[in-house]
């Protein structure tokens, strides 16, 4: 501005913003398996291999490794070795695809002798044999902190001795079957051989006819036959 003139008007040129971009390159990239393009920080990319992929794509990919119970999992690209690992990938993954792959990696470390899981079904959290050697029947999930049988791996069959337990059906394991089975010890009941329904006898020999009209001993639950000479329950 003249300094006599003070109708001349001061013009300041901005400083340019800084632009870490080199002349016409591109803030977005392309992503070879959904072949879309998309900003750099949607992007993943990993020393290992030159390939780059979306997080979408990426973390898809890695699910559905785990999913099919391969902990050690290969970048996508066509021939390539590249093995992705857990947290390198971690920041691009959602929280369900690493719960996934942890676990994964957790059940790789002990052998499948070692392992099993909670038989509470809203619970399944794994578990691993640690009883020194000594026969445990009756355990508590440290998860839920519910009772099951370690030797079964079922829900805790009170009452029950595990070999009678394996000699049930499926359908005769449910916790009312159960407690039927405990009073029926207690009382001492019979069960037909046949029809499997429990019998008591109120008086009487040993020689029983169930409702289903099958003929058995009270005391040793076999079939009677006219040779069999009956036996005493104590």
């Amino acid at each position: 501005m003249e300094k006599n003139n003070p109708s001349s008007v001061l013009m300041i040129e901005a400083a340019p913003e800084p632009n870490n971009l080199e002349a016409g390159q591109s803030s977005c990239s392309f992503c070879d398996i959904c072949v879309e393009r998309k900003e750099r920080n949607q992007m993943f990319t990993t020393d290992s291999c030159v390939h780059s992929y979306c997080s979408d794509c990426i973390s898809k990919h890695v699910a559905t490794k785990i999913q099919d119970s391969i902990t050690i999992v290969t970048c996508p690209g066509v021939d390539c070795k590249a093995v992705l690992e857990l947290e390198t990938c971690r920041v691009k993954l959602n929280k369900g695809v690493i719960d996934l792959w942890e676990e994964a990696l957790c059940e790789e470390l002990f052998s499948g002798s070692q392992r099993f899981y909670c038989p509470f079904k809203d619970c399944s959290a794994m578990l691993m044999v640690d009883n020194g050697g000594e026969a445990i029947r009756e355990a508590e999930c440290p998860f839920c902190h519910r009772l099951f049988c370690a030797r079964c791996y079922v829900p805790w069959h009170s009452g029950v001795v595990c070999e009678e337990y394996q000699r049930l059906n499926e359908h005769e394991r449910g916790r009312e079957d159960l407690m039927v089975m405990e009073l029926a010890r207690d009382n001492k009941w019979t069960r037909c051989p046949r029809c499997k329904f429990f019998v008591e006898r109120t008086a009487g020999c040993p020689h029983m006819t169930c409702r289903c009209s099958f003929q058995f001993c009270y005391g040793c639950g076999v079939e009677w036959t006219p040779s069999h000479g009956g036996c005493q329950r104590n």
